[in-house]
C-alpha cells in the first residue's frame, strides 16, 4: 500500500522548498501526497506565476486561516488542520521551516499519532525572544524525522537531545530548485538598460529593521554613498516598499522602475524566475533574508546580510556571505570591499547537489 503523505505549507517561501519534493514523490510509485496550505485560496502573495515558475500544482486544500495575531493564528490552524486530518488520514506529515502555522500543524500531527517530519530542521538563532526560535524548538522536539541541511544543523539537533536515528542530513532542498530552474531564469524588465554584473540587489523584510527608520535611513545612505553611479535594484513588497520609498525620497535618490542611473530603483516584487536571474547576475546582494544569502552562495555572488546572525552558517563559513548586523558603518565598509573586488570566492557546502528531495522521499518510503 502506498504511503500517504501530507505536505504542509504556511507561507509563500515554503512552496519553493516543497516543489522539488513534489516532483520526487510524483516519480516514486511507493507514495502519494496532498499539498495543504494554511492560508486562503485567494492569498494575493500566491500569484499564479509562482506555481507556473516552480512547475508545481496549487495546493489541494487551503485551510483559509488569515490573521495577524500569532497566538490566534496558531489556534485556528490547529483546529482547521485537525479537521483536515479527520477527513484525510495520512501516514506522514511534512512541515517546512519555522512559522507559527508550522508549529500548529506539528502539534496536531503528533496528537493524532501520525509520523511528523521536519524539513530544514536544526536551524537556530539562539535568541529565545524570537517567536520563530520557539517554533523551531517545539517542532524539532516533536518530530520523528529531522531533515537537516548540513553538519551544523545536525550537530544542533544532537546537542539538544534528539536521538541519532531521527536525524537525517539530507542537504539543502533550496538548491534542488535552483539547479532545476537555472536554465529557465528570465531577465526582468527592470534590468532594461542595465548590464549584467553592473548593479546591486537590495531586499528587505525584517520587521525589526523596518521599525527603526532612523537607523534604516543611515544604512540606505551608506549603500547610496558606496554604490555611487551603480544602480541598486530593490524588488520590494508591502510595508518594506513603502518605508524604503519614503526614506529614499529623503535621500533625494531616484526610485523608478528601471534604467541605468544610480540610486535606488524600487521595483515591484518579481516572479521566481525573474528574481533568480536578478540575483544570479548581480555585482552583489544586500539582504536580510537567509534564503537569498543561500542563493548568493550557490551563484558565487558576494552577499551582505543585514543581521548579526544567520541560521545558515555554511553561507558564512564556506560561502560568499558576510554579516554586518544593523551597523551602517560596517555595511559601508563591507560594501566598499565588495565593489573593490576584494571578496572571497566561496565554495558549495556539502550536499548542495540537487538531490535532497530524492533522499527525503526515499527515507519516508523506506
Amino acid at each position: 500500500m502506498k504511503q500517504q503523505i501530507c505536505i504542509f505549507t504556511g507561507a509563500r517561501p515554503n512552496f519553493v522548498k516543497v516543489a522539488p519534493l513534489i516532483r520526487a514523490i510524483e516519480h516514486n510509485d511507493e507514495c502519494s501526497y496532498q499539498l495543504v496550505y494554511a492560508g486562503r485560496e485567494d492569498d494575493p502573495t500566491l500569484e499564479p506565476s509562482l506555481f507556473s515558475d516552480l512547475e508545481m500544482p496549487r495546493p489541494d486544500v487551503c485551510l483559509g486561516v488569515d490573521c495577524e495575531n500569532l497566538n490566534e493564528l496558531t489556534g485556528r490552524v490547529m483546529a482547521e488542520f485537525e479537521h483536515y486530518l479527520e477527513q484525510h488520514p495520512v501516514d506522514s506529515v511534512i512541515v517546512v521551516d519555522d512559522l507559527a502555522s508550522t508549529m500548529a500543524a506539528a502539534i496536531v500531527t503528533k496528537k493524532r499519532g501520525a509520523r511528523l517530519a521536519h524539513l530544514v530542521a536544526g536551524t537556530r538563532s539562539f535568541d529565545i525572544n524570537m517567536p520563530k526560535e520557539i517554533n523551531r524548538l517545539v517542532i524539532d522536539g516533536l518530530s520523528d524525522m529531522l531533515f537537516t541541511a548540513g553538519i551544523g544543523s545536525s550537530s544542533i539537533a544532537t546537542r539538544e537531545g534528539a536521538e541519532l536515528h531521527k536525524i537525517y542530513m539530507v542537504g539543502n532542498i533550496l538548491m534542488d530548485q535552483l539547479r532545476y530552474c537555472r536554465d529557465r531564469w528570465q531577465r526582468p524588465a527592470c534590468l532594461d538598460g542595465v548590464e549584467d554584473g553592473k548593479y546591486l540587489v537590495f531586499t528587505l523584510n525584517r520587521k525589526a529593521l523596518l521599525a527603526s527608520e532612523a537607523n534604516l535611513l543611515l544604512m540606505l545612505q551608506a549603500i547610496a554613498r558606496e554604490a555611487g553611479p551603480m544602480p541598486v535594484i530593490a524588488p520590494l513588497r508591502g510595508q518594506a516598499a513603502k518605508t524604503v520609498q519614503k526614506l529614499a525620497s529623503h535621500l533625494k535618490l531616484p526610485s523608478c522602475s528601471g534604467g541605468a542611473g544610480g540610486g535606488f530603483h524600487i521595483v515591484p516584487s518579481l516572479g521566481y524566475l525573474e528574481f533568480g536571474y536578478l540575483t544570479a547576475h548581480a555585482k552583489g546582494v544586500i539582504t536580510d533574508s537567509g534564503n537569498v544569502a543561500e542563493e548568493a552562495t550557490f551563484n558565487h555572488v558576494p552577499c551582505i546580510t543585514l543581521n548579526s546572525y544567520t541560521e545558515h552558517q555554511e553561507t558564512v563559513k564556506q560561502g560568499t556571505n558576510v554579516l554586518v548586523g544593523e551597523d551602517a558603518d560596517r555595511l559601508a565598509s563591507e560594501l566598499h570591499r565588495l565593489l573593490a573586488g576584494d571578496w572571497v570566492t566561496g565554495q558549495l557546502p556539502d550536499r548542495w547537489d540537487g538531490r535532497t528531495a530524492e533522499r527525503i522521499v526515499s527515507m519516508l518510503c523506506n
